[in-house]
């Protein structure tokens, strides 16, 4: 069944803040949501001008092109992860702080289901160049590593891309391979058998 890329797309369940009534900011929900259902290349910058609710002209004003957006699209998701993890507490021991940090990005996903599907698309679709959205929660996941080793809150054992990639692959592979386990029991399950929750453990 063929879905009307004009529609205008559902609001995003995170609670905006005033400044985000704005239509640039408007604008950039839009975008959000229809990246997420259509990739970058199914969207066009009138399906966002009607979703927001703009004119066309507005959206280039406020953005110049399409791939201006999507590196607003993409701050804005990373600036999401950088005030979750900010919100965190620093105190307890350094396995408490890192489930606490995990516990918070997964809370925050489970809220805005929206970014959680502009990120799998993302990863199955995306370029992987330098600078997107992936490079840039690597890199803040990276920053975010060696403040806690200089803080005592990690371990030095390892290196930096090691304890990178052990973060990114605990609090992004459920995010990512849920789907295919609920495919799996959906295909080949009992009748009325539940979808497992997967979990992703992996020492830090």
């Amino acid at each position: 069944m063929k879905t009307d890329k004009n529609a205008k797309p559902e609001a995003l369940s995170t609670p905006w803040s005033p400044e985000d009534l704005t239509a640039k900011a408007r604008i950039r929900n839009a975008a959000l949501s229809l990246f997420a259902r259509h990739g970058v290349e199914g969207t066009s910058m009138r399906a966002i001008a009607t979703a927001a609710d703009v004119t066309v002209g507005l959206v280039a004003h406020h953005f110049g092109t399409k791939d201006g957006l999507r590196e607003a699209v993409d701050a804005f998701v990373v600036s999401l992860f950088v005030d979750t993890l900010k919100s965190t507490t620093m105190t307890g021991s350094a396995r408490q702080i890192v489930a606490l940090r995990d516990a918070a990005v997964a809370e925050m996903l489970q809220a805005n289901p929206t970014i959680v599907d502009y990120l799998r698309r993302s990863l199955l679709t995306g370029t992987g160049q330098p600078g997107d959205v992936l490079s840039r929660l690597v890199t803040l996941t990276a920053e975010q590593t060696r403040a806690l080793r200089g803080s005592g809150l990690a371990s030095t054992d390892r290196s930096v891309t090691e304890q990178t990639v052990t973060t990114i692959v605990r609090q992004f592979g459920r995010l990512f391979l849920q789907p295919l386990v609920n495919r799996i029991v959906d295909e080949l399950g009992e009748p009325g058998e539940s979808h497992p929750e997967l979990t992703v453990g992996i020492n830090s």
